[in-house]
């Protein structure tokens, strides 16, 4: 695999946590330095790490993790996206679009962990892939971690912008939420769960 194939793998690996990075860039309204660290950091990471995971389990378990990954994925999401909306609807609109929301911050703790496993599910199967074909892992790895990590940081950026406008408004958890459960229900579709 070539050096643009593997960037365009990792720029496709990278939409999930682009979205999910872009709608905790809504909920958050001002993400701070803090934010765009951990986030980056743990986005990218967890995308390094998938692939060097999957290639490490290689053929053994490659039938078992393809048969659920999509659904791990997805009740991740779900659960994560829906305190997002719960959050955002519990709201009684009263507060000024400009002040940050009263939610829970996405970029730390256990929602963070849960976003940055969700969002790199599907690098796991790459890796499995890569292993099929004996290629190897590494560089690959690499490139998918450091362009998940820019992505991330683009999409808080873009979120927080996003979050101003009056698109958005007041109810710019619901939409982070909304965007989170989307994210969820196009990975089952993309596995065939509604076909």
């Amino acid at each position: 695999m070539n050096a643009a194939a593997i960037l365009m793998l990792a720029l496709a690996l990278a939409m999930d946590a682009f979205a999910v990075s872009v709608g905790a860039g809504c909920a958050l309204r001002r993400p701070q330095a803090g934010h765009y660290l951990r986030m980056s950091l743990a986005f990218g990471l967890f995308q390094f790490l998938m692939p060097v995971i999957g290639w490490t389990l290689g053929l053994y378990v490659r039938g078992f993790i393809e048969s659920w990954d999509h659904w791990v994925a997805f009740i991740l999401l779900a659960w994560i996206g829906g305190s997002m909306l719960r959050e955002g609807l519990r709201r009684d609109g009263t507060e000024n679009c400009s002040c940050p929301p009263p939610q829970k911050d996405p970029s730390r703790g256990a929602s963070l962990l849960l976003l940055a496993v969700a969002t790199s599910i599907d690098a796991l199967a790459v890796g499995l892939s890569f292993a099929l074909i004996k290629m190897p892992i590494l560089m690959p790895s690499v490139v998918i971690g450091l362009v998940c990590a820019g992505m991330t940081a683009l999409g808080l950026f873009l979120g927080q912008r996003l979050s101003r406008a009056a698109l958005f408004g007041r109810h710019a958890g619901v939409a982070g939420g909304l965007v989170l459960l989307g994210i969820g229900i196009k990975i089952l579709w993309e596995h065939g769960v509604f076909a």
